[in-house]
């Protein structure tokens, strides 16, 4: 069992992180304060679903002096819907070809 991808599906099903990711997917770069600002979760709250997106490695952190900034890593992300949404895809694009090219078939034959 791929335990990195239970990580990622774990720490996505909280909506409370996925909150956050979204706040960094709009701007990335922050700090825990920033973070915080204008959220129903306390810091210590915020801090610990961090830890968790970290542990995922869907955040990646970088230190400049005193402050921690956080990013976004989408790569996890791109994987499950290489692996879980994709091929659920393919079908339904190769069905929406087959349907065009019938149509066209049909309008020629007319």
């Amino acid at each position: 069992m791929n335990t990195d991808m239970d990580k990622v599906f774990k720490a996505l099903a909280d909506p409370g992180r996925r909150h956050l990711l979204d706040r960094l997917f709009v701007r990335n770069g922050q700090t825990l304060g920033e973070l915080c600002e204008n959220l129903d979760m306390s810091r210590q709250a915020v801090t610990k679903h961090l830890k968790l997106l970290e542990e995922a490695n869907l955040v990646a952190t970088l230190r400049r002096g005193r402050e921690k900034l956080h990013f976004l890593n989408p790569v996890p992300i791109l994987e499950i819907a290489d692996r879980w949404i994709d091929k659920y895809e393919q079908g339904r694009l190769r069905a929406l070809s087959d349907l065009k090219d019938q149509l066209e078939k049909g309008e020629s034959d007319g």
